[in-house]
């Protein structure tokens, strides 16, 4: 089922997520849903958050980037902690299903170490790079309540300020779903 996706304002947005265990209601429904809610908005990647559930989730799909080195990355990440870092920083202009219309240069480390638990609640240690690493850091952000538009400066963000208001009040002109802010 396609569900519509929260929109940059919603205090659900800003949420610090709790982990899962797996008994958790309705599970394999709401993956399946975020699944369906992500490939109709034509989305690399999605977070529990951006459908109003303040839970440790996230997907990804990083096939529209036909990355040589992860050329079917497709995963659910239950409970992920990202343990470390590193590698030089390299800026990519990112954007936000539940920011649209918007999109902006942010720097990220190219490398990343992460934990997490597949939809069978078996543990995971893996490393990953560039773009996979990037959609990876950018949902994980979303699960501790941090959005791309908090890695722009006080300039950048002044500039989009209004475009954010506007997203908020429902103004963004989207081809898919979006929930109002609700705080």
């Amino acid at each position: 089922m396609i569900l519509p996706i929260v929109a940059y304002g919603d205090a659900v947005l800003r949420k610090e997520t709790e982990n899962i265990s797996p008994e958790h209601p309705n599970l394999k429904d709401i993956i399946q849903n975020m699944w369906d809610t992500m490939y109709n908005a034509h989305g690399v990647g999605l977070a529990a958050p951006q459908i109003g559930k303040a839970i440790n989730l996230f997907i990804v799909d990083t096939t529209p980037f036909e990355d040589e080195k992860y050329p079917d990355f497709v995963r659910v990440f239950i409970n992920p902690e990202i343990l470390e870092e590193w590698g030089e920083e390299w800026e990519f202009e990112e954007g936000c299903l539940s920011i649209p219309n918007i999109r902006e240069n942010v720097s990220r480390p190219s490398n990343l170490r992460i934990k997490y638990q597949d939809e069978e609640f078996n543990w995971h240690e893996e490393e990953y790079e560039g773009m996979a690493a990037r959609v990876i850091q950018h949902e994980y952000d979303h699960c501790q309540g941090v959005l791309f538009v908090d890695y722009l400066s006080g300039l950048k963000k002044q500039l989009i300020r209004n475009k954010l208001s506007n997203i908020s009040k429902g103004g963004a002109r989207v081809d898919y779903k979006m929930r109002l802010p609700r705080n």
